[in-house]
This record gives C-alpha cells, structure tokens and sequence, in this order.
C-alpha cells in the first residue's frame, strides 16, 4: 500500500517551514487559481498581513498570521488565521487545513 507523502497529511515536513512567501501560500491554500493571480493580488495592495498592507509577493507568511484578502464575489473582505505551511500544492480538502476563517467573518458567511 502507498503512504501518503504529503506533509499537510502526514505532518511530517510541515515543522522544518517557519515562514513561507506570501503568493505560495496563497496558491497552496486555493485562493486563486494561479500563482501570478496570487501574486498579483499582493502586489495590488489587496492583502494585508497582521494589519499591515503589503504590495509584495515575496513577503513572509507565518503561522499565526492573520490575512486580510478580498471576500469571494462581491463580498468585501475575508479574514483568515494562517495555521500550517507546505512546500507543494494540495488537494482542496489539504488547503482547506492550512487556514482558518476568523469566527466574525465565518458567522457573517464568508465560507469560501
């Protein structure tokens, strides 16, 4: 039987990541389809980082940080707690595991 290799899955490699940048991790968490849309976004000013706007793709996620990312649709805003990092893109269900909406925005039905 194959093991699952993946290090959200197992666990395994997500320790030796302290910080990722902030376009990977938005693509391996699935808020756009496309690194350069990713990248794109944060060099458009629309993510913030710990309340801090940032225009850089390459600026440093952290667990525990807290992303301020335009809402799906014409929702306004969505805010969520980073909570794990990996090196490659997953399946939906794995990204879904590497963030967490924050409760007011969850209650207000910003579930992506």
């Amino acid at each position: 039987m194959k093991e699952d290799r993946h290090p959200a899955a197992s666990g395994a490699d997500d320790a030796a990541i302290a910080a990722q940048r902030l376009d990977l991790w938005l693509w391996c968490a699935r808020f756009a389809r496309h690194r350069l849309d990713c990248a794109r976004m944060a060099q458009d000013g629309l993510v913030r980082i710990n309340r801090q706007r940032t225009e850089k793709a390459h600026a440093l996620v952290r667990r525990g940080d807290v992303l301020t990312l335009p809402g799906p649709g014409d929702h306004g805003v969505m805010v969520v707690r980073v909570l794990g990092l990996v090196p490659r893109r997953g399946s939906a269900t794995l990204a879904r595991l590497l963030y967490d909406i924050v409760p007011e925005q969850a209650e207000a039905g910003y579930v992506p």
